[in-house]
């Protein structure tokens, strides 16, 4: 923006200053020449044209009272190159109309320096040009040093941000602008055209690819590269110019694919898109030697979706398919609204070429992203948005959810540093939470990530999740189209451990962790869950009376390995002394004595319904979870014969409860009465391993 600018007489943005005379206006046309009603100064024809072509039946009357304002009150101003700042404002315009945006954009992009370097004021540009060109404008104006200080670079971005969330043009219009600044920016000092490539590449650039502005996104990077890695810039640069003829290979497939779908009766566009700079420097990164087709790709374009696949199934038969190149966007496309098919076929010398099959419509979102979708905020064949509010289809996830987690950090370097750590995720994914509903993900990340996601601060009391049903930890890292059920405590008292900052990748879940963090010092209070001193049977108490073998005298016993209860199938092994020890039919020790010729004897229940049972109890670690399982147990009337807690692993706790039950059939109940405690996942008879009885 104004940072090239220079002017002798130049002022000062400030406060309370006078408004321009736009009257003025009809005085500065007559410089610019004879212009008709319907006709534009001549100036701006390049615009008007590549507007045109877009959007053959725009109304232009706003573009030329934009050009005349914007014209007027920046002259006098010229760039650090020596050229009139007008080229500014016409060059960044001249970007955005060759990528479709509508009049609205284009209007608010000619003036988008006028309220930051002129004398020109929001409300005069808000009355001239309506509120939404206003607000286009104002989103783009940087804040003051002189109010912001270090951190008014910081806060712009912030600002900018916030401005994108509600209207998106808003950013697509600050790409254009850096775009233009990045190509003319040699007349910097060396220091500061790396400070400038540094912002653009770790911001603006990610800022750009999750828009899907490919068009501006590619040329950033080539000259982004340029500037920090002049080096490895020249060499790719002397690499390109070494292959210029490369394309002889590609244009020998392309023939080869014009002639196999004609012959389909497919009609298709076969082009062949040469890769820029950076894109041949990461395919130089992933292989020793390149080959001839490395430096392009073929573009195949159609009318219809359906033609996409049909073009993939005839170029799939007719040439080699590399299977592991094959990607389907279409079916289910990025975050960045892009949608096409990836595929490699390999000729019969063995080249192999790099194709992207979408039609006529995908190729102009994967250019231009939202530019492409004009204003997203007119109603579709004159339909009215839903309860008078305005439906924004270009509001990605990841918006939203950087504008949560901005408002919670008041910090100028906290919010810089973790916007920087938002943006380089540039991958997105898509979990479905227990209710159907779908939330995005960047890539990596954990169940700490989707439980602040989707419960917010709540989260704190999160005990763990189940991922595709099975228990997860929270560090368990997640996929795209997973489902995550997140499960949280009762317990207010409970929050996050420091560890869990080691597992959250969303600048979301970081922020509300440490915020947690630093204003509990002392951590959770969590009571002592060791465990009560087993109470001790009562003498005499049977411990087998109900199980019964057809052998005189016999003590029988119940196995401690798996404690069977009625109606449990069993069965029973001779032991010295005389006695039986009955197992559960399912036990593993049965197989061992059996394999080893031990013989079974039959065992069958008695009338006596009294029994003994371990159960145990797996869950997440919580205060209170100790007192509420044996509340529970108390509650079915069991007592406690032993219990012991072995130490958390993972947050995980597992319980190992002996209880003596006043009726067998009561075992059912308690068990579900124990899984229904918090924190509780699940609870199993035990199936330890035993020694021969």
């Amino acid at each position: 923006m104004s940072a090239e600018a220079t002017n002798p007489g130049a002022h000062s943005r400030r406060r309370g200053r006078p408004r321009i005379d736009l009257r003025r206006l009809g005085r500065a046309a007559a410089l610019l020449g004879p212009t008709g009603r319907d006709r534009l100064p001549d100036a701006i024809g390049h615009v008007v044209e590549a507007h045109r072509a877009h959007h053959p039946d725009a109304d232009l009357t706003p573009l030329r009272k934009a050009y005349l304002l914007a014209e007027a009150s920046h002259r006098g101003q010229f760039r650090k190159s020596g050229e009139p700042y007008i080229t500014h404002p016409l060059a960044v315009t001249l970007i955005l109309a060759e990528l479709g945006a509508e009049t609205t954009t284009l209007t608010a992009s000619l003036l988008h320096d006028t309220v930051e370097d002129t004398e020109v004021t929001l409300d005069q540009v808000k009355d001239e040009f309506g509120a939404e060109v206003g607000y286009l404008v104002d989103g783009v104006t940087k804040l003051e040093k002189v109010d912001y200080g270090a951190a008014a670079e910081q806060e712009t971005f912030r600002k900018m941000l916030v401005a994108t969330g509600n209207d998106v043009r808003v950013m697509s219009i600050k790409l254009a602008d850096r775009l233009h600044n990045m190509r003319t920016l040699t007349v910097m000092r060396p220091e500061k055209q790396a400070r400038i490539a540094k912002v653009t590449r770790d911001v603006l650039i990610p800022l750009a690819e999750r828009l899907g502005v490919q068009a501006l996104k590619s040329e950033l990077e080539d000259l982004v590269f340029a500037i920090l890695h002049p080096e490895e810039y020249e060499r790719t640069r002397a690499l390109i110019a070494e292959n210029a003829t490369s394309c002889t290979a590609l244009a020998g497939f392309a023939d080869d694919f014009r002639t196999a779908l004609r012959e389909a009766g497919i009609s298709a566009d076969v082009l062949i898109r040469p890769r820029h700079f950076v894109s041949v420097h990461r395919v130089c990164l992933r292989r020793a030697r390149l080959r001839s087709t490395d430096f392009g790709r073929l573009l195949i374009l159609v009318s219809e979706d359906a033609d996409c696949y049909a073009v993939l199934g005839e170029l799939h038969t007719c040439f080699t398919p590399v299977i592991s190149e094959f990607k389907d966007f279409i079916a289910a496309p990025k975050f960045n609204l892009y949608q096409s098919l990836h595929t490699a076929v390999a000729g019969p010398d063995g080249a192999v070429a790099e194709v992207l099959i979408r039609t006529h419509q995908m190729h102009k979102v994967a250019e231009a992203g939202v530019i492409a979708l004009g204003n997203p905020y007119v109603p579709v064949d004159g339909a009215e948005p839903a309860d008078g509010e305005r439906a924004d289809p270009t509001r990605p996830g990841w918006l939203s959810r950087l504008l949560e987690w901005q408002e919670s950090t008041p910090d100028p370097d906290t919010f810089w540093t973790s916007l920087r750590a938002d943006l380089a995720q540039d991958r997105e994914i898509t979990v479905f939470r227990a209710d159907g509903r779908a939330l995005g993900l960047p890539a990596g990340a954990t169940c700490v990530d989707a439980a602040y996601a989707q419960y917010g601060e709540a989260a704190h009391t999160c005990i763990g999740a189940r991922v595709n049903g099975r228990l997860a930890t929270l560090s368990t890292v997640l996929g795209d189209g997973d489902t995550v059920h997140v499960l949280l405590a009762q317990d207010s008292a409970s929050g996050p451990s420091p560890q869990w900052l080691d597992h959250a990748r969303t600048p979301a879940a970081r922020i509300a962790i440490t915020s947690w963090l630093d204003t509990h010092p002392q951590g959770a209070a969590v009571p002592s869950a060791a465990p009560r001193r087993p109470a001790p049977l009562p003498a005499g108490r049977p411990i087998s009376a109900n199980a019964v073998v057809d052998i005189p005298k016999a003590t029988v016993r119940l196995a401690g390995c798996c404690t069977p209860v009625p109606p449990d199938a069993v069965t029973g092994f001779p032991v010295r002394g005389g006695a039986v020890t009955v197992h559960r039919q399912e036990c593993p020790a049965v197989a061992r004595m059996t394999g080893v010729g031990r013989e079974p004897v039959p065992v069958r229940w008695g009338d006596a319904a009294e029994c003994r049972v371990t159960l145990v109890a797996e869950s997440f670690g919580r205060p209170r979870l100790l007192a509420d399982l044996t509340e529970a147990i108390a509650g079915r009337g069991a007592a406690v014969v032993s219990a012991t807690v072995e130490p958390p692993t993972q947050q995980r706790v597992r319980h190992t409860y002996t209880l003596q039950l006043p009726d067998a059939a009561g075992l059912p109940a308690l068990m579900r009465a124990m899984r229904d405690v918090p924190g509780v996942y699940d609870v199993s008879r035990t199936q330890h391993p035993a020694a021969t009885a």
